[in-house]
């Protein structure tokens, strides 16, 4: 049996408040696990993960 290929993960982390912006962005920061600020999460990189991140950009630092 050949071994899969390591999924890259993402460390994503929030480093703004999520106050004054709209239930939209509010719940996809909740998704992503993201409660509070400096709160770092990881996740396998994922197109679906890429497009949330996207959404919130200006919110949280991603790395690889």
């Amino acid at each position: 049996m050949a071994k899969k290929a390591a999924k890259k993960k993402l460390r994503v982390t929030l480093v703004r408040s999520t106050i004054g912006y709209n239930k939209r962005q509010k719940a996809t920061v909740r998704a992503l696990g993201l409660r509070r600020i400096n709160h770092t999460v990881e996740h396998v990189d994922s197109p679906a993960l890429r497009g949330m991140l996207n959404k919130v950009s200006h919110l949280i630092n991603v790395e690889e």
